[in-house]
């Protein structure tokens, strides 16, 4: 996103409008509503970590995790202590997509590095930039991106994913950073390399090795866009031992090399390419 905006630059609550914005706040932000709101907030998480407080308990939301709180319902939340928060975030009232997910209070669902946490981001930045236009459809090209968000998750919970690919895919997140084995991953969820590869390909629509570029090419992107690392340093903080490789990919993936994205976000006009 371009730039961010303060907590202090929006009222507690929306009417029928749809409103959003962009925070990166420290672990003195919080947000306290007894009563409730009278529309449902949508979150996405880029970095660091927030936490969710309704009467049902508590839960978190860390980078690439989407939460849905629903509206009435009494809650707090805020950055998680010794940590930051950067989210991008929408209140809405109640669409009849919320109806497919999950019935609870505080809705976390981790969303994977890849083609999907991309889409749903780009929903977000389409989001909170009509949501500041004054066209006639600025309501109902809110809404539809806040459906296209619902209907993705919606779409992922309804598709059980095979737990020994989940698990897969949690080791994958945890060690991007390190030398892949395919053999040591295979041994680690229970299967044979060959039967890995197959079923990976077949629940994910990559290949391993392919997916983990993926999540490393948009790990490097965020460094680069919120943490101000160059594009040398992102390449080697997500695990790419070769500069070039990783410039080739970035390129293919991005359609600017790594050294351009980086020097557009220093930009005036700041942004991504």
């Amino acid at each position: 996103m371009p730039e961010y905006n303060r907590p202090a630059e929006y009222n507690d609550t929306s009417d029928d409008a749809i409103i959003g914005g962009h925070f990166d706040e420290d672990d003195t932000y919080t947000a306290r509503r007894p009563s409730g709101m009278n529309d449902s907030l949508i979150v996405f998480t880029l970095s660091g970590e927030g936490y969710f407080r309704t009467p049902a308990g508590e839960k978190s939301c860390g980078a690439g995790q989407l939460v849905l709180l629903r509206s009435g319902v009494p809650h707090e939340y805020g950055t998680v202590a010794g940590t930051r928060w950067n989210f991008v975030w929408a209140h809405f009232q109640k669409l009849p997509e919320t109806d497919y997910l999950p019935p609870e209070e505080v809705f976390v669902h981790d969303l994977p590095e890849g083609h999907l946490r991309n889409r749903v981001y780009r929903a977000f930045q389409n989001l909170l930039q009509d949501s500041r236009d004054r066209s006639g459809f600025r309501h109902a090209l809110c809404e539809n991106s806040i459906r296209e968000i619902l209907l993705l998750v919606a779409q992922r919970t309804s598709h059980k994913q095979d737990s020994r690919i989940e698990h897969a895919l949690q080791l994958l997140s945890r060690s991007m950073h390190e030398e892949l084995r395919i053999h040591d991953l295979a041994r680690s969820v229970g299967l044979s390399p060959s039967r890995l590869s197959h079923l990976f390909r077949e629940e994910t629509g990559e290949s391993i090795v392919e997916y983990l570029n993926h999540m490393r090419l948009r790990q490097a992107a965020l460094l680069m866009e919120h943490m101000g690392r160059t594009a040398t340093e992102a390449s080697f903080d997500v695990g790419f031992n070769n500069y070039n490789h990783f410039a080739a990919l970035f390129r293919r993936v991005y359609g600017v090399s790594p050294r351009n994205y980086a020097k557009a976000l220093r930009s005036p006009t700041g942004g991504s390419p």
